[in-house]
Order: structure tokens, then sequence, then C-alpha cells
């Protein structure tokens, strides 16, 4: 054999586990990346289960590609123009259908040259266009970009998962007839839509954190790629709130290696070996909340990553300043007034002054009825009864939160409580 001259690298074998994860992991950048070169959500959908559909067929045979997801988006652009031209057969507008056609493969040579990195970005920017009602804005984003369910998006947005598909619909719609444009904007225009933006980075972390539902406590995948959107968005645009979001971000993902047991049971923050925290992400965390609070601006984000900043460097729960958690707590209500803010404050205000001080803060926030059928309130509820040794009422209180917990390890968790009542 002519050692001038060594064979190919022999292709890497692929199995359907293989491409599960990539669908996992890679699927909604390779979504984000066919609806710029496409200019249409339904068709990139369409034609990211075509090219899923042709790996499943060609991996296994031929062996994974070097680039899985330029792989699928190359595949993915040709299956559209397939998908087009079958319409096109049978459709009356067939004019509009061959100039969209031919919208694509222009697209496709201009384009060429962007980076599919970004694509998920520029998706997320377009979503919260100024056009799309604000309410529907981060909602498409978290369907369509992030790859939540209507369900998951339901479930943050506390309402019914008929109401969120409706405007999911809406928005995909409005972008499709306004043409609003893929791209990132220009930066004079940043400042309306960062909000948005900004919100849909945090909701993504939060699923990623802490999912609504399923059999795993966390899903890396999501809370991984809002760190990932976080700094790009940083870099974008280093003002004090994008900086505050990613320090939070920072500084509750690094507590997830002691946040669950190894059978993937819940682990509270006052039993979590500590050591087990991510020291790197705390200080990258806590640098970046300095930096900011040194120029004096604080907003919704670095707040809550002020609040997160505590915990990270205290050495256990009994020695954690319950009492600063506290206000940063009233400075929180006081930027961004919410009910999930008004449960947290109580949970600590209980841990600062004891628990009859958080019931009698969750009795007032229960007449409001705002957080009827959100899990986490009667649990928070069944543990202030459980510490004041009120049984009968804190297994009324965990049997009500057991019944509304979506997620498995929180069950598992919940029904342990009872067990030790009844103990």
């Amino acid at each position: 054999m002519n050692e001038s001259n060594p064979p190919p690298p022999s292709p890497r074998v692929c199995d359907e586990s293989t491409i599960e994860e990539i669908y996992r992991v890679d699927s909604r950048r390779v979504l984000a990346t066919l609806v710029r070169l496409l200019g249409d959500f339904d068709l990139a959908e369409e034609a990211l289960h075509e090219a899923f559909v042709a790996a499943t067929e060609v991996w296994p045979r031929d062996g994974l590609p070097e680039n899985p997801r330029a792989w699928l988006v190359s595949t993915g652009r040709f299956r559209a123009v397939d998908v087009l031209r079958r319409r096109a057969r049978f459709d009356a507008s067939r004019e509009q259908i061959l100039a969209l056609q031919d919208r694509i493969a222009k697209s496709n040579s201009t384009r060429a040259h962007q980076s599919i990195e970004d694509d998920r970005l520029r998706l997320i920017f377009t979503c919260c266009h100024p056009a799309i009602a604000p309410e529907i804005q981060i909602a498409l984003t978290l369907r369509e970009v992030c790859g939540l369910t209507t369900e998951e998006v339901a479930s943050a947005f506390l309402v019914s998962t008929t109401t969120m598909a409706k405007r999911i619909v809406r928005g995909k719609a409005k972008i499709r007839d306004a043409g609003i444009p893929f791209v990132v904007p220009g930066e004079d225009e940043f400042a309306e839509r960062l909000e948005s933006v900004l919100a849909v980075v945090y909701l993504v972390f939060n699923e990623g954190y802490a999912a609504s539902s399923g059999r795993e406590l966390t899903r890396v995948e999501l809370s991984t790629e809002a760190i990932r959107l976080g700094r790009l968005i940083a870099d974008l645009i280093p003002d004090a709130e994008s900086t505050g979001l990613l320090a939070l971000m920072l500084l509750q993902e690094s507590r997830r290696a002691a946040r669950t047991s190894h059978d993937g049971d819940l682990i509270l923050l006052e039993d979590q070996d500590r050591s087990r925290w991510d020291r790197a992400m705390i200080d990258e965390g806590l640098a970046l909340l300095r930096r900011i609070l040194v120029g004096g601006e604080v907003g919704p984000y670095t707040i809550q990553a002020a609040i997160a900043a505590v915990h990270a460097s205290s050495t256990s729960t009994a020695a954690t300043d319950w009492g600063v958690i506290v206000s940063w707590y009233d400075l929180l209500l006081r930027c961004s007034p919410s009910p999930i803010v008004r449960l947290n404050r109580a949970v600590a205000l209980s841990l600062r002054d004891g628990p009859l001080a958080g019931l009698a803060e969750l009795d007032a926030l229960d007449a409001t009825k705002t957080l009827a059928g959100y899990h986490l309130f009667p649990a928070a509820r069944a543990d202030l009864f459980r510490r004041l040794g009120r049984r009968d009422e804190a297994r009324a209180a965990y049997e009500s939160a057991l019944s509304l917990a979506q997620l498995e390890p929180e069950r598992r968790f919940l029904r342990r409580r009872l067990e030790q009542l009844d103990q």
C-alpha cells in the first residue's frame, strides 16, 4: 500500500440511539436554520421531519456523517423543494409555490456563508419582533425555536394548552403574512426586543433546570443551550440585565450535580452536598454579578442572581443569610411583582422568622387564587405545616400537591413526605 495515500477513515457506526440523541440535542438548531433558509415555519417543520426520516435510512447503512447537523440541513432543504414540487402538482396556486421554490434557491446561495450556530438566535429575535403581540412572542419562541411542547409552554404561562396552541398559530401566521425577516436586528432595534429575548432564554433555562413534566428532574440540553444563547446575547448586548441573566443561569446551573440522587430522586437545597457544586460556574457567575452591581443597575435578573449568589456563598442552609435574601425578594417584588415571587419570598421569610410567618404570607397569597393549579404552592404550605407539627393539614396539602405535580421525581418526593407523616 502506498503510504502517501492512506485509506479514508472508516465511517462512524450509527444506530437508532445515536440518531435519537442527535434529534434531542440538535433538532431545534437544524429547524432554526431551515426556517431561515425556507422562510416558513410549517415547511421547515416538514423538512426537518423528512431529514430525520432520511437519516434513519442512510446513517445506519453508510455511517454517521462528519457533520450530522449540516447533513440534516442540506437534506431538509432539498426535501423541502421536493415537497413544494409535489404541492405544485395539486395546488391551484402553482405560480406562488414555484416562486417560493425559486426564492428558496436564491436564499440558499446568498446565505450559504452564514453560520448555523447563530440561527437560533436569529429566530428568537424574529419571534420577538414588535409586530407580534407580546403574549405571543415568548410562547412562539419557546415552542418553535426551543422545542418545548405546547403543554410545557402553557404550564410556564399558567394557561390552558388550547389557549396556548391558538397563540402559537397566530404568531406563525403573523411572521408569514407580515414578511418578518429572519435576521438579528440592527443595533437600533435591540432595545425594543431585548426584554422578550431575555425572557425566552430565562424560560428555556427554567424548563431545563426544573422540567415541568416527565421522568427526569432536569433537561440538561435546554439549560446548556440557554446558557450558550445567554453568552451570545451578553456579548452582543452587554447591558446589565443580559449580563445579570447569564450570571443567574451560571449560579443556578452550578448546583445541577447535587440536585438529584443516583436514582434520579430530588434532593432539596438543605440536603445537598455542596462540595458537588461547580465552583468554576459559581466563580464566573459571582464575577459577572459584581461587575453589574458596581454600576448600580439592578433589574429582575440581576436581583435573582444576587439571591442565587447568597446561596452559592453559604456553607449550609443554617448559615445562609435569610435576612439578605428576604430583602432582595422585597426589591424584586417592587421591580417585577408576580405570585411566584411572592411564593418564594414567603418560603425565605419562613426560614428567617419561622414557619408561622411564612404561612401567613401564603394564606394571603392563597386568597388571590393566582396560583390555583400550581403544585409548588400546596407543596410549600405542606412543608410549613410539617415544620409546625400540624400533620393532618400537612397531609392534605401534600396530597393536593401530588395531584397537581407532573414531574415524576417530584411525585416520588411528595409520596415520601406522606409516608414520613404516617410514620
